[in-house]
């Protein structure tokens, strides 16, 4: 019997597909492995797969056959593999970037760099600063002067203690009818938020190593749970960093959301905005009406010349 479903795990050679309201364990044919698919993993968590199904005792075995069109993914650099990505998740409605000023420190580059990576691949961001609680008056002072250079260029952003649900108000809210993906750093808290929202799901979670300020994994694959209201959330393993593909140099500018229409106004239209004479986004950053930090992120994006490291 042939069936229809969607990816909820992955744990390198096994699949936990569900359809119908049942789940059934999937293996892939190997051909998967050599079809174009340039990346560590053939199928990622959010796929929608067709599938034979092999048994259907209690532990319902299949093998994935075909993989549907994505309507979007969103990748990172491969862990051993340096010159292979790793689809991180795929199919989604819109994904929640924590950040966190300390216990682990987020840092304005891999905002940047996470945020040029989900527009290209036309995914929704929204910034979660969570940990607000642990902040003294100066570190909130900073947190917010962050959070305000990202709400000015349109980014939708929420303040929020991941243990208290009295914050998490509105993403609960547009969450609804969604797929939505959790990512940031190991120990900024995307566990603890899930669990706060759905106590049921009991994640597992981790503290902090003292010594370096980061977080330590608890989420070793991607995973998708089942929320109330129809919500869907993906939970990601930690990312200490974030590499680019498939973006030319030419291109960049353009996923830095307030350099696309100052770009138009520049003398010439291969400006690359940073030494060219009459340059809008140089005039604008002079004038302070773009942050000196995503500025910073642009160039460093342009001296790794995009490549995964």
């Amino acid at each position: 019997m042939i069936k229809k479903g969607i990816v909820y795990s992955s744990t390198g050679s096994h699949y936990r597909v569900e359809s119908g309201g049942q789940f059934y364990d999937c293996r892939i044919k190997g051909k998967f492995r050599i079809k174009g698919i340039k990346s560590t993993n053939p199928i990622a968590v959010g796929d929608r797969v067709v599938f034979t199904i092999e048994s259907e005792k209690a532990e319902k075995k299949g093998m994935i056959t075909e993989i549907e069109v994505r309507q979007n993914y969103i990748v990172r650099k491969s862990v051993n593999l340096s010159k292979q990505i790793h689809i991180i998740a795929a199919n989604i409605d819109q994904v929640f970037l924590m950040i966190t000023l300390k216990t682990p420190p987020t840092f304005p580059a891999f905002i940047d760099r996470f945020l040029v990576t989900a527009k290209a691949y036309e995914i929704k961001t929204v910034l979660v600063f969570n940990k607000i609680d642990l902040y003294n008056s100066e570190e909130l002072v900073e947190m917010r002067s962050l959070k305000e250079v990202y709400e000015k260029i349109g980014y939708d952003c929420h303040e929020v203690v991941a243990t208290d649900v009295g914050t998490l108000g509105n993403i609960k809210k547009t969450m609804t009818q969604k797929v939505s993906m959790f990512s940031g750093h190991s120990g900024v808290g995307k566990s603890t938020l899930i669990n706060t929202l759905s106590p049921g799901l009991d994640l597992k979670t981790a503290n902090i190593s003292a010594q370096h300020e980061q977080g330590q994994h608890t989420t070793t694959f991607a995973k998708m749970f089942d929320l109330e209201g129809g919500a869907k959330i993906i939970d990601t393993p930690g990312i200490k960093g974030f590499g680019l593909v498939d973006i030319q140099r030419e291109e960049l500018s353009g996923y830095f959301v307030e350099f696309s229409e100052l770009k138009k106004q520049c003398k010439f239209n291969n400006c690359m905005h940073i030494n060219e004479p009459q340059c809008a986004v140089i005039a604008a950053l002079e004038k302070g009406e773009i942050a000196q930090s995503r500025y910073k992120s642009f160039l460093q994006l342009l001296e790794d010349d995009l490549l995964y490291r």
